[in-house]
């Protein structure tokens, strides 16, 4: 359920195909990228599951699996330590 958000959050902001993410997908070398899209996907992410990622952590999101596990992180809580 989380991933099935998670796609819907990445292909809104940069305009792919939800099908087309997969957990090992890169936000810039597949998905191409730019810092301000990434800063938008942690903001929907942010929005969407009701939980507040860390500038430090966001910064280290380069994968959807890796949003992933800070969301499955969080989801007990409001701030991923």
């Amino acid at each position: 359920m989380e991933f099935d958000k998670l796609r819907e959050i990445i292909a809104g902001v940069l305009s792919v195909d939800p099908n087309e993410i997969a957990e090992d997908t890169t936000f810039v070398e597949d998905l191409g990228a730019d810092s301000l899209d990434l800063f938008q996907i942690v903001m929907g992410i942010e929005e969407a599951f009701q939980i507040k990622v860390p500038p430090e952590q966001a910064e280290q999101i380069t994968r959807a699996g890796e949003a992933l596990q800070l969301i499955r992180q969080a989801v007990g809580g409001t701030e991923i330590n």
